[in-house]
């Protein structure tokens, strides 16, 4: 607020508004609304809001209007001598000088906390830059293993596709052959069957004739698995007569009388 400036504000911390209408001045210099002069002089003893001054003089609050009618101002310094009205024009312009003056070491302090905060906040919007960029880089290696990862499983799934594909080929090749053979041994197996009855029949008649036949060489007598073998062997290689050609005493005598006669 400038001197050019023809609004004060109010004085109160919380309140901050422009003047209009009527006000509370103190002689400790400071302005209030009438909202919160009313509300905060009213009680005894008057403190200043602004600076905690005691009020506990009879002029020491005043209620005044800023925009005094002209009847107001025509007869408001009338008779005074120009002394008395130049004290208090300059005791007024004091007022409106330490006004300016106190709203600029306002503006100037909520400028310099302004300030320290913008400092504080670009601090850490720096140091959230520089934590966001370290995660940023974490998160862009952990992609690029990532992708590495992903493309090992592309090559893996490729390997087994191309497996499982070979298996499925040696599967089908398989199972054909399997079909195949399944039904070679059904085509061999009802031919034998066909033919079982007939050989069967000539198996035994050849048995049969085999049977009937008379035995002229005791080497087709059977006397069993080992025994038989054994027996006749050893009959034909100590060069002696077969079984069929022993002959009993009484055949030899008899057959030595006849020589005789």
């Amino acid at each position: 607020m400038s001197l050019c400036d023809d609004t004060l504000l109010c004085n109160f911390p919380k309140c901050r508004t422009k003047l209009s209408g009527f006000v509370w001045v103190t002689a400790c210099s400071h302005v209030f609304c009438d909202q919160h002069g009313s509300g905060e002089f009213s009680r005894s003893p008057a403190i200043c809001p602004a600076c905690s001054s005691a009020l506990s003089g009879k002029l020491d609050i005043v209620r005044t209007e800023l925009s005094p009618s002209e009847e107001y101002k025509a007869m408001v310094l009338a008779g005074l001598r120009p002394d008395v009205v130049l004290d208090i024009s300059a005791r007024a312009l004091a007022f409106w000088s330490y006004q300016v003056h106190q709203e600029r070491i306002y503006q100037e302090y909520s400028l310099s906390r302004a300030d320290t905060q913008l400092k504080q906040m670009e601090k850490v919007l720096t140091q959230q830059n520089q934590s966001r960029e370290l995660e940023l880089n974490a998160m862009r290696g952990e992609i690029a293993s990532l992708k590495k990862v992903m493309e090992e499983y592309k090559r893996k799934y490729s390997e087994v596709s191309e497996r499982l594909m070979e298996r499925n080929r040696q599967y089908q090749k398989l199972q054909g052959l399997y079909d195949s053979l399944r039904l070679r041994n059904m085509v061999v197996g009802v031919g034998e069957r066909d033919t079982l009855p007939q050989s069967g029949f000539q198996d035994f008649n050849t048995g049969a004739a085999q049977q009937s036949t008379p035995q002229r060489s005791p080497q087709s007598f059977s006397l069993g698995p080992d025994r038989d073998g054994r027996f006749f062997s050893c009959l034909e290689a100590d060069g002696a007569k077969t079984f069929f050609q022993f002959s009993s005493p009484a055949r030899e005598k008899g057959r030595s009388f006849i020589s005789n006669h």
